[in-house]
């Protein structure tokens, strides 16, 4: 919904609002927020609000000075988990620096850049994502375990899906914020759940997620269990993945629409952008170390392949005739900073288009025949940092001092990852109970 500051202003004063959430990014994805009394909004909204960036690895060090909060009024959301006395609100904010320049690791902004260069080039996208996530027990004294909630299946039913209440009150809980999901069920994992999102605009998308993923931990909390969004929480069950469904509009058209049982050629140019530019952005869009024990098992992605009807490949592009035909991306996963990659995957795209980029031929082959025509994702970390840092691509759209800062951070990472014997604990130390 649009707001106008004065406009929320009043809601706030009407829905007796008396905490504002000042919710912002860091630049891997992580949910920060600073809280502040209602009545300080009015000179916050004119001044911003300083927070020390210095504190987080994820603002690239930076110390220099602080920077500034600015809340973007469209972003008002109740948080219906808290009170309803003295009501809280969040608002996504515009990061700063204090001469009033937009700060360089700001996702929002570097997502709303890719939006208007698209809209420059007459393209605009739209994007419906489908979510994975496992949940899991608490013991008596409330400590997280490693049981999972069920061991149901893939569209299991109660009393064998455990989750449907609790995918029920997370749906409920998400419309109260006017963010509408599609469709939701239980997974294939024990314990693992999915909820599909409605296509909207790219923005939209990008602070949806952020939001769902603050939901699903506060209402799995609140019932007395744990969620994770780890990629590959059991090492022989399932990963959880983020796919990304991309439609794009050109005037009143969507160019993914097949005509004459066949796509046209921007949308093939398109698709031939998003491979030929994945495995550069791929550090972007599956960013820790045990993002990379997913790819190639029980069908998440490993070959930079398309296909039409393969579930199993890294694109698949249905032909269906109906507006909503979109292109679908199966390799990212929960751990990525949305805002980024779906800028990203949105800059991949158009520079396929605008350069008339050829599509290969689809692939239904076997992994063994696979191998031998086609380029595999990154294995690792490593693979995907090396990728990233020989990338024209990325260093044409990213800051030089974010993308350093993130090579940095994820090269030191990759070290740790790479010198501790024991995989699965390392994992579960630095994921599983964050992420």
């Amino acid at each position: 919904m649009k707001y106008t500051e004065k406009e929320v202003l009043q809601f706030v004063e009407e829905n007796d609002v008396k905490f504002i959430k000042l919710m912002f990014c860091d630049i891997f994805g992580a949910l920060k927020s600073v809280s502040v009394l209602a009545s300080e909004l009015p000179q916050i909204f004119r001044k911003g609000l300083l927070f020390d960036a210095s504190k987080l690895s994820g603002f690239m060090n930076f110390s220099s000075t602080d920077l500034l909060l600015f809340p973007e009024p469209d972003t008002l959301a109740l948080l219906p988990w808290r009170p309803q006395q003295g009501r809280v609100v969040r608002f996504f904010c515009t990061i700063k620096y204090t001469d009033g320049t937009v700060f360089e690791g700001d996702g929002r902004s570097f997502l709303k850049n890719a939006v208007e260069f698209a809209r420059g080039k007459g393209y605009n996208f739209q994007i419906g994502t489908s979510c994975e996530f496992y949940v899991f027990e608490k013991n008596d004294n409330g400590h997280i375990t490693k049981i999972p909630h069920d061991y149901a299946g893939y569209c299991d039913i109660a009393p064998a899906d455990k989750g449907e209440n609790l995918r029920r009150d997370i749906c409920l809980t998400l419309e109260q914020m006017d963010i509408y999901p599609e469709s939701s069920r239980h997974e294939s994992g024990p314990g693992q759940n999915e909820i599909d999102f409605q296509y909207s605009n790219a923005l939209n998308a990008a602070d949806n997620l952020v939001t769902f993923k603050n939901v699903v931990k506060s209402v799995t909390d609140r019932n007395g269990l744990y969620a994770t969004f780890m990629p590959k929480p059991l090492c022989d069950r399932p990963g959880s993945g983020l796919h990304i469904m991309l439609l794009c509009m050109k005037g009143t058209e969507n160019i993914f629409v097949p005509r004459a049982e066949d796509l046209g050629k921007e949308a093939k140019s398109m698709i031939a952008g998003i491979l030929d530019h994945v495995k550069e952005i791929t550090l972007f869009l599956n960013s820790t170390a045990g993002s990379y024990s997913r790819f190639g098992t029980l069908r998440a992605p490993k070959y930079i392949t398309w296909s039409h009807e393969n579930f199993a490949q890294l694109l698949r592009v249905p032909m269906n005739n109906n507006d909503e035909n979109a292109i679908i991306l199966r390799s990212p996963d929960n751990t990525c900073n949305p805002y980024f990659a779906l800028g990203l995957v949105i800059y991949a795209a158009l520079e396929g288009a605008l350069q008339n980029y050829s599509l290969c031929p689809p692939t239904d082959l076997r992994d063994d025949d696979i191998a031998a025509v086609t380029d595999k994702l990154p294995a690792s970390l490593e693979e995907a940092i090396e990728a990233a840092r020989n990338s024209s691509f990325l260093s044409e759209r990213l800051p030089e001092n974010l993308l350093e800062h993130v090579l940095m951070e994820k090269t030191q990472e990759a070290k740790e990852y790479a010198a501790c014997e024991d995989k699965d604990m390392f994992e579960t130390i630095r994921y599983f109970y964050t992420l």
